[in-house]
């Protein structure tokens, strides 16, 4: 089954390198940011995605450095 990774940011203040763990290593495609200018927002967020490294966090044994925007929604993916 396919899985997301779902980030919000419920304050005004942008999050940069906000870390979130992840299970497997590799790269994980930005499918959603409510921030894009698709959206009327700033476009402040993680460009075609990020790559997962090889650091625990959260209990998971890797974990993804993330820009996560004010008052936004983002979702990942890994391909």
């Amino acid at each position: 089954a396919d899985s997301v990774v779902v980030v919000c940011n419920f304050t005004p203040v942008p999050r940069q390198n906000y870390k979130v763990g992840v299970n497997e290593g590799g790269w994980y495609r930005e499918l959603f940011n409510s921030d894009s200018t698709y959206y009327s927002g700033s476009n402040l967020g993680n460009g075609p995605g990020v790559l997962a490294k090889p650091v625990e966090c959260m209990g998971r044994p890797h974990s993804l450095s993330l820009t996560v925007p004010p008052l936004s929604v983002v979702v990942f993916k890994k391909e």
